[in-house]
C-alpha cells in the first residue's frame, strides 16, 4: 500500500483498533508462581538453595507487574473496568490482584520490613473492599447457576486466608486469627453453595474444569496461614485440614483424564495454586513427624509441584504468538460460562 493510500485509509477513519485488555484469569499466572515460590522457600528445610526460592519470587512479581501493566495499557475506562469485575465468571478473578501483591508483599517484608508491611495492609484494604461488594452483590444480584465455578472462593476465603498468613508474616498473629475466621466462614457459606451447584448442575462447561483445582484449596491455604499463625506448632487444627485437604485432592486423581482432555488454555493456570500451596502444606506437615523417609517423601512432592506448575508454564509460553491474532474471536458474545478461560 502506499504512502498517500495509508494516510487516505487513517483519515477515512481505520485507525488501529484499540488493544484488548487482558481476561482477569491472567493474573492467575503470578499467583500461581507465587505459591510455587513458597513451595521451594519451605523447601528450604529440605535443603534446597535459597536462591530457587527468590529466583521464583523475582519472576512472580516480575509476572504481576507485567499483566497489571498489560491490562492497563488498553486503557481503564471506569466502566469498562466495572464491566469485568461484573463478569459473572471472569469477574472474581479479580481478587487474584491484591491477594498475589499479598504473598509477594509479606516476602518482601522479610527484607524490606518497613516497605513490605505498608504494602501487606494496603493490599489487605483493597483485597477486603472487592471482597465486602462482591459478597454484597452474591447476595443481590441473580445469576445463572452455570456460570458458577471454584473461582467464586478466591474473594473471600483464598482472601481472607492469605491475607491472615501475610498479617501473621508481619507480626500480627491477633488480626490474622480474625481473618482466618472469616475465612473459614465463607469457605463453609461459599464452598456448600458450589458442591450443591456441582451436584445438580448445570453440567460444569469443560473450559471451566480446572477451577474445580480451587474448590480443593481451601484446607491447604487455611493449613499454610494456620502454620504461620502458630509459629509451626503441631495441633489438632493441622490433624483436622490434613484430613480435609487429603479427601479434597484425592477425586483429582480421577479427573486427571478430563484435564488432559481439555484444549489447554490459560484458564489451566486454576490448577496451579492450589498445587503449590498443597506441597507448601505437606512439607511442613512431613518436618513435624520426625521420620527418616519424611525428607525423601517432601522432595518428591517439591517435584510434582514444579513439574506441573512447569508444564503449564511451558505450554502457556506457546499460546503467546498467537494470542493477537484470535483475540478478536474471543469477545463476550458466547455464554459467559464459557467465555472464562
Amino acid at each position: 500500500m502506499s504512502a498517500s493510500t495509508s494516510r487516505t485509509g487513517r483519515s477515512a477513519g481505520t485507525a488501529r483498533p484499540a488493544r484488548a485488555r487482558l481476561p482477569l484469569n491472567t493474573f492467575g499466572i503470578s499467583f500461581g508462581l507465587s505459591g510455587l515460590a513458597g513451595t521451594w522457600t519451605a523447601a528450604a528445610a529440605l535443603g534446597a538453595p535459597r536462591v530457587i526460592g527468590t529466583a521464583l519470587w523475582l519472576v512472580a512479581a516480575t509476572a504481576w507487574l507485567v499483566t497489571v501493566l498489560r491490562y492497563a495499557a488498553a486503557g481503564l475506562r471506569p466502566h469498562e473496568v466495572a464491566d469485568d469485575l461484573r463478569h459473572p465468571v471472569l469477574g472474581p478473578f479479580a481478587a487474584l490482584v491484591p491477594v498475589a501483591a499479598s504473598l509477594m508483599s509479606a516476602r518482601l517484608a522479610v527484607s524490606f520490613p518497613q516497605m513490605g508491611k505498608g504494602l501487606v495492609w494496603a493490599v489487605l484494604a483493597l483485597s477486603a473492599g472487592f471482597g465486602a461488594w462482591f459478597v454484597a452483590r452474591l447476595l443481590t444480584v441473580p445469576r445463572d447457576p452455570a456460570t458458577l465455578h471454584g473461582g467464586h472462593l478466591l474473594p473471600t476465603v483464598a482472601a481472607s486466608l492469605i491475607s491472615a498468613q501475610s498479617v501473621a508474616t508481619i507480626g500480627h498473629p491477633g488480626a490474622a486469627k480474625v481473618l482466618f475466621a472469616a475465612g473459614i466462614l465463607f469457605w463453609l457459606l461459599v464452598g456448600s453453595l458450589l458442591l450443591v451447584r456441582f451436584a445438580t448442575g448445570p453440567e460444569l462447561p469443560r473450559p471451566l474444569l480446572p477451577t474445580l483445582a480451587i474448590f480443593s484449596a481451601p484446607p491447604a491455604v487455611a493449613g499454610n496461614a494456620w502454620w504461620v499463625i502458630t509459629g509451626g506448632r503441631p495441633g489438632t487444627v493441622h490433624e483436622i485440614l490434613l484430613g480435609t485437604m487429603a479427601a479434597l485432592l484425592l477425586p483429582h486423581l480421577f479427573l486427571v483424564k478430563d484435564y488432559l482432555r481439555l484444549p489447554f488454555t490459560l484458564g489451566f493456570w486454576a490448577l496451579t495454586f492450589t498445587t503449590a500451596a498443597s506441597a507448601t502444606y505437606g512439607i511442613r506437615l512431613l518436618s513435624l513427624t520426625g521420620a527418616t523417609w519424611s525428607a525423601p517423601v517432601g522432595w518428591g512432592v517439591v517435584a510434582v509441584a514444579t513439574g506441573v506448575i512447569g508444564a503449564v508454564a511451558v505450554r502457556s509460553l506457546a499460546l503467546v504468538p498467537f494470542r493477537r491474532t484470535r483475540r478478536h474471536h474471543t469477545g463476550r458474545t458466547a455464554h459467559p460460562a464459557t467465555a472464562a478461560c
